[in-house]
């Protein structure tokens, strides 16, 4: 389990297609302090660490993950937003995430208002029923606050320093990004769903 709240930003530096694709995340973390088998957060992927080096870890990504997610289109050089597993006890700062991303949305539309950016994402038709207005959606990792809602399209702000502190600051509109839903808008929709 997660929390979305970035804390570190990685770069891949190494990418390998095998039977799966692996990747070399070079990141800031203390390596000597993650556990092989360890699950990391990258944009928002739960991914298991197979190998450490003193400032780099490798994931395997399977085929399946590549096809529901924007991890496809990493290339070396590309940052990515990282956090490390919850333990009990981490402050909950952001919402339960669990690394498990349901879609990607495509980001259609950036705005300045004030000091922050408002970011606007089409969601996927079967996607969008589950985000709603002053609720909670991880986008490539990060625990965001949903605005408003119309149709497939919603919008967040981000602020300048999420924007400083994750990869944020460098997105682009047509970027692909991976979504996941609020956990608790999934099973008060599967209720809604058994009650009919």
């Amino acid at each position: 389990m997660f929390t979305g709240i970035i804390t570190d930003v990685g770069e891949i530096s190494v990418l390998e297609q095998r039977g799966d694709l692996r990747a070399r995340i070079k990141t800031a973390y203390d390596t000597a302090g993650i556990d092989m088998g360890a699950s990391i957060a990258s944009d928002g992927v739960c991914l298991t660490v197979i190998a450490l080096g003193d400032t780099w870890y490798d994931v395997e990504i399977s085929a399946e993950t590549v096809s529901k997610t924007n991890l496809g289109a990493w290339k070396e050089g590309c940052k990515v937003n990282l956090e490390r597993a919850l333990k009990v006890g981490d402050e909950l700062g952001g919402h339960i995430v669990s690394g498990h991303v349901d879609g990607v949305a495509e980001l259609t539309a950036m705005a300045d208002e004030g000091d922050s950016t408002r970011f606007t994402f089409k969601a996927p038709e079967s996607l969008a029923k589950f985000i709603a207005p002053k609720g909670s959606v991880a986008l490539n990792g990060t625990s965001l606050t949903v605005n408003e809602v119309s149709g497939c399209e919603f919008g967040v702000n981000i602020i300048p320093h999420t924007k400083q502190v994750t990869t944020w600051g460098n997105a682009q509109v047509g970027d692909k990004i991976n979504l996941e839903i609020d956990t608790l808008a999934r099973y008060v929709a599967r209720l809604a769903e058994m009650k009919s």
